[in-house]
């Protein structure tokens, strides 16, 4: 199987190739049931990407560059491979998940069927993380003070809580040194989604914990709840060397870089009280913004944007193997 190099710096996302010829995209059914516009050259008129045709009905098989096919609905058994049709021999059959791999399922019965994959991980053949940077123009101004207006040193919001997770023995332990202010489903202190980011604000440091250890596997809890909210991410996840790749340096703290919780929740005292090296947290917004992905028609156009430099006769001969390289179960 083809493994992609780690990268040691985030790269920005190259151009748009030219091609001669449009690449249509069939997406076989939406994810989740909830269907967007395809009105018009969807690609061209949201996302600027050329000759990119995206469908979603079912008579353009034949023709159909790419088929798409979100997992989680094959898994559940709400949809089915289309395998009782005769398929075109040049069509890439592409699957599709942001889930982490705990959550995907049995994957062995996929073999040799998928000819791309299309997830959050940096070695997929599209990859489309739940976020990103951008360089910032050189005439945007940013003013915003991240260290003002703090009346909570460290934050959570947690829906799924089982104690025996490691996030969830990681914030016992480090409850024990330090306060910690909980919200979510799991407490009575339940955050409408408007309420989210302002609260999540008025944080020094939010607990931006995954809930599986996954390589690649960053999700909107650091990129939209942590980055966008204002407060400083302290991170539980993949390795530390996965989000120096992505993330801005010095943007986060991760919990491997202490011996002890207790060392973690004295810095984190320390720090609070000293706005200076505080602020510098947070210096990276002058040069970068954060892009999150959430519609499901941008994550797919970008298929068009690689389809030329993807190999011609690629098959996954092991899905459940690529999907399930470096992981550990829920954390």
């Amino acid at each position: 199987l083809l493994h992609g190099v780690q990268k040691s710096h985030w790269e920005p996302p190259t151009c748009t190739s030219f091609r001669s010829r449009n690449v249509t995209v069939l997406l076989w059914y939406w994810p989740f049931s909830r269907s967007f516009s395809l009105k018009g050259d969807v690609c061209w008129d949201l996302y600027r990407i050329p000759r990119c045709i995206l469908v979603d009905e079912r008579s353009y098989f034949p023709s159909a560059d790419v088929v798409v096919f979100h997992n989680r609905e094959l898994q559940v058994g709400l949809h089915k491979l289309p395998t009782n049709i005769s398929r075109p021999p040049s069509q890439k059959w592409a699957w599709m998940s942001l889930e982490a791999p705990s959550h995907n399922g049995n994957l062995h019965k996929y073999a040799d069927i998928f000819n791309m994959t299309i997830t959050y991980r940096r070695d997929a053949d599209i990859s489309i993380p739940y976020g990103m940077l951008l360089r910032r123009e050189a005439e945007e101004q940013v003013n915003e003070d991240n260290s003002v207006n703090k009346s909570s040193l460290v934050c959570w919001v947690i829906s799924n809580y089982k104690s025996h997770h490691k996030r969830s023995q990681v914030y016992n332990n480090l409850r024990a040194s330090v306060p910690v202010a909980v919200y979510g489903r799991w407490t009575k202190n339940r955050l409408p989604s408007s309420e989210l980011l302002p609260t999540i604000s008025r944080c020094y440091f939010y607990l931006a914990f995954e809930n599986s250890l996954a390589k690649d596997y960053i999700t909107e809890k650091l990129w939209r709840n942590a980055y966008e909210g204002g407060a400083l991410p302290i991170v539980l996840g993949p390795p530390l060397g996965n989000y120096k790749a992505v993330a801005p340096p010095h943007s986060f703290i991760h919990v491997d870089e202490f011996a002890s919780l207790n060392e973690m929740g004295k810095y984190l005292q320390q720090l609070a009280e000293d706005k200076k090296r505080y602020s510098e947290y947070f210096t990276w917004k002058k040069q970068w913004k954060v892009k999150r992905y959430t519609d499901w028609r941008e994550r797919l156009c970008n298929i068009c944007s690689k389809y030329n430099s993807l190999p011609k006769h690629k098959v996954y001969s092991d899905l459940d193997a690529w999907v399930n390289a470096n992981t550990s179960l829920n954390i």
